[in-house]
């Protein structure tokens, strides 16, 4: 019985850099028409997402993508939580894929990124905001070690229906000083 080889490109993950940004865009408002990844109803246009691309790099967030063979299949970030200060240790994370590249590790090669830099920045806890039916990306998660905290029911509306929201976080080891 012979192994059969992988033989699929090989995924690299990077910074993310300007030159990406149509890319994320059309990954970003693919997410917005077709699925409930992303709660907003109208697709954004490439102005905003140099806006949150500037703002997350001035904060120093990271900005992630995954790129195979020359192609931007997803990217990754994590940002504040919410504004309080005394939430400054907490981030919420995003991690979108392209749908061509699906079911390649590219989710997990992203948010593995995501954890490690948040291990290396000052955060106790990474938040996910999950619409309760992505069964995909909540698995994601919690193979990560993310926890069910908390399902807020019917507080977002896409599509036709009411959506629920699972809350799920990662604490990392992290004390300030």
């Amino acid at each position: 019985m012979t192994d059969k080889l992988d033989t699929r490109p090989a995924t690299l993950i990077r910074d993310a850099h300007r030159d990406d940004l149509p890319a994320i865009l059309t990954i970003h408002n693919a997410n917005i028409a077709t699925s409930t990844a992303i709660w907003d109803l109208e697709e954004v246009g490439l102005d905003e997402r140099l806006a949150w691309f500037e703002n997350r790099t001035a904060a120093g967030l990271p900005i992630v993508v995954a790129e195979v063979d020359g192609v931007v299949a997803g990217y990754a970030s994590y940002g504040p939580w919410r504004p309080k200060a005394g939430y400054r240790f907490t981030v919420e994370n995003s991690v979108y894929v392209d749908e061509r590249f699906h079911r390649r590790g590219i989710a997990s090669a992203l948010l593995t990124e995501l954890i490690d830099r948040a291990r290396g920045a000052e955060v106790h806890a990474i938040v996910a905001g999950i619409e309760s039916g992505n069964t995909g990306s909540i698995q994601l998660h919690e193979r990560f070690g993310f926890r069910t905290v908390g399902v807020l029911p019917e507080v977002g509306h896409k599509f036709g229906r009411w959506m629920d929201l699972t809350l799920m976080q990662l604490t990392l080891p992290f004390a300030p000083r």
